[in-house]
């Protein structure tokens, strides 16, 4: 389902824009001795303790959330 919604453009007028849907991504939950990697700097860490939460949480570096480091 798209929205529409409004901008402005570089000429300063407001702008009416389509917004498209944002396909939502299941995330697999964390899991003792998980490790994750910053895309920016390439800070590493393991995860030693799940918290337990109802919904995912995201770890964050650099502003932006680490991704899964594949194991070997």
């Amino acid at each position: 389902m798209e929205e529409a919604g409004y901008e402005l453009a570089d000429n300063g007028e407001e702008v009416m824009v389509k917004k498209k849907a944002v396909k939502k991504v299941a995330k697999k939950a964390a899991k003792k001795g998980d490790v994750y990697e910053c895309s920016a700097c390439g800070l590493a860490v393991t995860v030693d303790e799940v918290c337990g939460c109802v919904d995912d949480c995201d770890i964050l570096c650099c502003e932006k959330p680490m991704k899964a480091k594949k194991r070997a």
